[in-house]
């Protein structure tokens, strides 16, 4: 039974307090900061610029552990056609110092992909294991600030220790902890960011973030030309010192959400946060102001979970929006790894693949606040799988209209993306929504841990490639046919207000 909530900032002074309805925190901060202004901008883009190291850390092995180019040396026993694993060591030898890559310095041209694919691998399993570990620490004890400079930190000390690796051992497991520490990034900068603003630019707020992974994403081959010929420790070194000075901007100049320190009972350092934000005149109005929330116990760190899990409702909502993020994750992270694959240049694939995610970001800042969420979700994911079923259908003969076709199905792979993490933002309260949006990453993470596998078999069939990629996506977008419209709606603080705000006829179904 759902158990009535007053609003956490109340109008003491107010005559009429008593016969007003009560106000929901998001209509309440609206109210005593405005929708939006400098004061949040500034905020949200430098909580948002954690995803340039995010994109960075995710894409970086496309370069550190690429197969170098190699020439014969010996033309009467090597042809440049054979595989040199098959060749004798001094018939051939590699077009820059072996120190370029992974691969070449550690002699792994001729292993098994198993060994070649475990620092990506160590990467994605990291991520999996680091969300499930740290994802309810934002909701319970850390908050979303503190747990932004924990999830920057990690990853920008174990990008530095990478540099140092002394075999392919060493190596996968500090992937690992960067993708442990990586797996959170993301979804603390944008809870956190969207968390500043009113509901009018909450959906723009959330794609500044998607505009920076796609910076950060783009940052790569530009240091990866400037590193042509360098050891491929050099790329290391560079992205993980700017993470660790964005790390003490973090420190001294972002400021916790108002929203979750009113739900965990810190009630002035909210109203300091506030009167920061708000406008002079506004700021006015802080003295006549009260809190008037219940004081909230500091939960158990599992207790969001707990929470998701124990309410029909929200645990059905969860699992859809979840497997809705694994056929989205499957094409977003195998599209760019399946270049190979077609008949086109790679890094000219790889440039096109970054830019693509740029359209993506403008639908989703400029059109959010149109655009219905279900209908988008089924449209993208559909696009993304037609497009993806007609690349295995052409065969390499056609190489160039393979390409268009890879990258509207990654195009539309890309908005569906970003849409489903603001989706995810709007169907979950305060209270459990940065955990619910940690598991939705997973889910996309999860997809991605299938998609190399997948790639690999394409290589003779691309059936196994892009053919499951397109059905993959297609029918795990229909999840979203169960889930409530969200466009427009008010953010909700407590599971009682989501439930009572949302008590519909999928909600009680079961």
């Amino acid at each position: 039974m759902a158990v009535s909530t007053r609003p956490l900032l109340t109008d003491s002074n107010s005559s009429e307090s008593n016969l007003t309805p009560p106000r929901s925190l998001d209509e309440t901060i609206e109210q005593c900061i405005g929708n939006f202004g400098w004061a949040q901008f500034l905020q949200a883009a430098l909580v948002s610029f954690a995803w340039v190291f995010d994109a960075q850390q995710t894409f970086i092995t496309v370069f550190t552990d690429s197969q170098p180019t190699w020439h014969c040396v010996d033309s009467d026993r090597c042809n440049s056609s054979s595989s040199f694993c098959t060749l004798p060591n001094q018939t051939w030898s590699w077009d820059f110092d072996s120190h370029v890559s992974v691969i070449s310095e550690w002699g792994l041209q001729c292993a098994g992909s198993i060994v070649k694919g475990l620092p990506a691998s160590s990467f994605f399993l990291g991520c999996l294991i680091g969300g499930l570990a740290l994802s309810t620490l934002a909701d319970s004890s850390l908050g979303r600030k503190n747990m932004l400079l924990l999830s920057c930190l990690i990853m920008s000390l174990s990008s530095m220790l990478t540099a140092f690796s002394t075999s392919i051992w060493v190596y996968a497991f500090l992937r690992f902890l960067n993708g442990f520490g990586r797996a959170t990034v993301g979804t603390c900068a944008l809870v956190l960011s969207t968390e500043l603003v009113g509901k009018k630019w909450r959906g723009q707020v959330g794609a500044m973030g998607f505009l920076c992974f796609t910076l950060g994403f783009l940052s790569l081959p530009l240091l990866g030309y400037i590193n042509n010929g360098n050891s491929w420790r050099y790329l290391y070194v560079w992205t993980s010192v700017p993470t660790l000075i964005y790390c003490c901007l973090v420190r001294f100049f972002v400021w916790e959400s108002p929203r979750w320190l009113i739900v965990k009972g810190r009630k002035e350092e909210a109203v300091s946060i506030l009167r920061s934000i708000g406008s002079n005149a506004i700021t006015m109005s802080f003295s006549d102001l009260c809190l008037d929330a219940q004081e909230s116990s500091n939960p158990d760190v599992y207790d969001a979970l707990r929470i998701l899990v124990k309410n029909p409702w929200s645990l059905r909502r969860l699992l859809a929006i979840m497997a809705v993020g694994f056929g989205i994750g499957m094409v977003y992270y195998g599209m760019p790894l399946a270049l190979s694959n077609l008949n086109f240049n790679l890094y000219l694939g790889v440039v096109l693949n970054a830019l693509s995610e740029l359209p993506a970001f403008l639908i989703t800042f400029f059109f959010m606040n149109t655009i219905k969420r279900r209908d988008a979700l089924i449209g993208f994911t559909a696009l993304s799988g037609i497009s993806s079923v007609l690349i295995a259908s052409l065969g390499q003969q056609i190489g160039s209209l393979q390409i268009v076709l890879e990258l509207v199905s990654f195009f539309s792979a890309c908005t569906a993306f970003n849409m489903t993490l603001i989706y995810t933002i709007e169907l979950f309260p305060t209270c459990v929504r940065n955990s619910a949006l940690a598991m939705v990453r997973q889910a996309l993470v999860f997809g991605g841990v299938f998609s190399p596998v997948m790639v690999a078999a394409g290589r003779e069939n691309q059936f196994w490639s892009y053919g499951m990629f397109g059905l993959v996506i297609g029918l795990f977008g229909l999840f979203v046919v169960g889930l409530p419209e969200t466009r427009g709606s008010v953010l909700c603080d407590t599971m009682d207000e989501e439930e009572s705000k949302n008590l519909t006829k999928e909600d009680i179904i079961g």
